[in-house]
């Protein structure tokens, strides 16, 4: 099982509503992509300096299932939204 997780920090303009359509894009994503095995994406309310505003949690069943997700179509246009409202990203790859 692969674990990928990413954290987003958005830019300020707009970013309550960016953040809650990116959340509604990506639980989207769960929906629409089987390779997707499991799905959490969850907004901070801690708001501390160190935090980030809304982090993905999947699961995959392989390495290559999340290279296949990764260049998918669907995905790649969520990623392209996310890529307009946000100022910087974090990901961690695991194997579970």
């Amino acid at each position: 099982m692969i674990v990928h997780i990413v954290m987003f920090k958005f830019q300020d303009e707009n970013k309550d509503s960016n953040i809650e359509i990116v959340k509604g894009k990506l639980l989207q994503l769960d929906k629409d992509l089987s390779l997707i095995k499991k799905m959490e994406v969850g907004v901070d309310f801690n708001q501390s300096e160190r935090a980030y505003d809304l982090v993905l949690y999947t699961h995959f069943d392989s390495k290559e299932d999340l290279n296949s997700y990764a260049v998918d179509d669907k995905h790649q246009e969520v990623v392209k939204f996310i890529k307009s409202v946000t100022i910087d990203t974090k990901v961690v790859d695991y194997i579970l």
